[in-house]
Parts: structure tokens; sequence; C-alpha cells
């Protein structure tokens, strides 16, 4: 990311993900959510529908403190903003916070790389309050966890901690048969290594009958596109997948076009986020005035 500053939008296109798997984003109707105070921002949209409401969890970042933590927004059925709050937070940075709905409970999976660890959330009052319900033992701290069912086994897509390559351009996968573990890391680990789709970046979901699973095309800079990497084949002894073109960030983004790094299913709609790159005066002040001890987490 050299000296720029990553600031991020979120949004809600109103189409199904399969008709943005099949034509991209442009042309798409986007609810923008509005933007932060300069260089904070959302980002890791994930959401479900509860009746009439949409809620969605998100990444909440500021770069004075650069200390993420999971706040919740809820909308009305015309995708008009009703409340938001912070529901998550803890001595770690947080981030991509994975929701799942299994065994009659509300999972949240963020990433959570920082305190070496991943642990599992359970939703012990929808939506504002989470408590821990398992540490999940992986080959490495998982980077952007993201869970699925497949055949008869829970799946989990993430890329390892180290250095940025390995951040964004590996991924691995673990498989278990129930939820909470114990958790068993593929035997082919790393399953791919490609910058242009491999780390994850969204919700996995089926299209004609086949797994796509969203992930970053990293190429040209952090979180540039998404690009679904369609599954053919998942055991705990074989992966073997193929990466589809990539899908950027619309027009309707206006300055946000410099990336796109989410694509989460949600029913009708589809949550994405976009970003732009700050290389202002500015954003260099506020690494400075971090390191002088300005601000804290």
């Amino acid at each position: 990311m050299g000296l720029g500053k990553d600031i991020w939008r979120i949004g809600v296109a109103q189409a199904p993900v399969d008709q943005i798997a099949a034509r991209g984003l442009d042309g798409c109707a986007v609810r923008w959510i509005d933007l932060e105070r300069p260089f904070s921002f959302l980002a890791d949209p994930f959401g479900l529908w509860r009746g009439d409401r949409l809620h969605v969890f998100a990444e909440a970042y500021d770069y004075r403190t650069r200390h993420g933590m999971i706040d919740h927004l809820q909308f009305d059925a015309g995708l008009d903003l009703l409340t938001r709050r912070t529901v998550l937070r803890e001595p770690w940075h947080l981030s991509y916070p994975f929701l799942l709905e299994a065994d009659g409970e509300t999972w949240m999976a963020p990433e959570a790389y920082g305190s070496g660890a991943f642990t599992l959330y359970r939703a012990a009052a929808f939506p504002d309050r989470w408590e821990r319900a398992a540490r999940l033992a992986l080959d490495t701290a998982a980077i952007d966890p993201t869970l699925f069912r497949h055949g008869d086994l829970w799946w989990l897509a993430y890329s390892p901690n180290g250095t940025q390559v390995d951040k964004q351009g590996k991924l691995h996968l673990a498989f278990a048969e129930r939820l909470t573990g114990p958790w068993t890391p593929h035997a082919g680990n790393p399953v791919r290594i490609d910058l242009t789709s491999s780390r994850p970046g969204g919700a996995p979901f089926l299209l004609d009958g086949r797994l796509q699973l969203p992930v970053q095309d990293c190429s040209r800079t952090y979180g540039g596109a998404i690009r679904l990497l369609r599954i053919d084949e998942l055991t705990p002894d074989r992966f073997t997948a193929e990466a589809g073109p990539p899908i950027t960030a619309p027009v309707s983004a206006g300055r946000y076009r410099d990336g796109l790094h989410t694509l989460a299913a949600c029913g009708g709609v589809t949550l994405i986020d976009v970003k732009r790159i700050d290389r202002s005066a500015a954003g260099l002040a506020i690494g400075v005035g971090r390191r002088l001890g300005r601000w804290r987490a």
C-alpha cells in the first residue's frame, strides 16, 4: 500500500449475488452508506435479514488508533439506516465479521489474528450481545476466515499470517464435523498460491450447483477486485478450483474505484465495499501523530 491509506466505503447493491456474478456491478443500483469522518471507514460488510430488517455488521476503523471494532447497522425494508452501534470490541484489532446461522444459533467469525487465535462468537442476544463460543486451533492465525458447509463437513477458508504476500496471495483450508471443532487443516495447505485469487473476500454461494468462493485480486493493490473462485473438487485430501474474471467497483462509486474486496450475498441484495487510496499530506500527518502518541486505541 506504500504511503497511501486505503479508505473504504460500504454499499448495499440492490441485486442478488448471482446477477452480479453474471453482469458485474455497473448498472446495478447501490445504496451507499454515508462517509465517515476523515481517515475513518467502514469495511467488510456481512449481513442477514430478520423479518423486514436488514442487519449489517462491518469493521469500523480509524487510522488514528489503528484498532478495528465491529459495528452493527440496521436498515428498514427500503434500505434506510435506522440504527448504528458498536457491538463487539476486544483488546485486539477486529475486522471481517463473517456471519452465519447454523444449529439454531447465529454465529460471527471475525478476523482477530492479532490475538494469535481464531475465536468463534455466538449471539447471546442478537444483534448486540456476543459471547465467545470456541477458540479454534489451526495451522496459522486465520486472515479473513470464511465458513461454509460442503458435503458432510464444515469448511473454513482463510489466508495465513506472515508476510504481505502470504496474507494476500495464499489460501488455506480446514474442515470439521462440528462448527465448534476440532478443526483439521487441509493436507494441501496452502491449497492455492496466487495474488489474483487466494485471499477470501465474502460469503460463499452456489451458482448453477457449483460452489463459489469470493476471493480478492491483490495483484495491483490490496483488495483491488473480487474474483469468484469456482470450486471443482473439495475433500480433506484434494482441492481444485478455477478463478473467474475480476469484478470491480462500479462507476457509481465515484472516487472510490481503487478497489473492491467484499462481496457478500444477503437475500435479494449484495453487500460490497469499495475504496479510494488517500496519498494526501493530511494522511501522512495522521501517521506522524500516532507515532508521537497523540492517539491511543
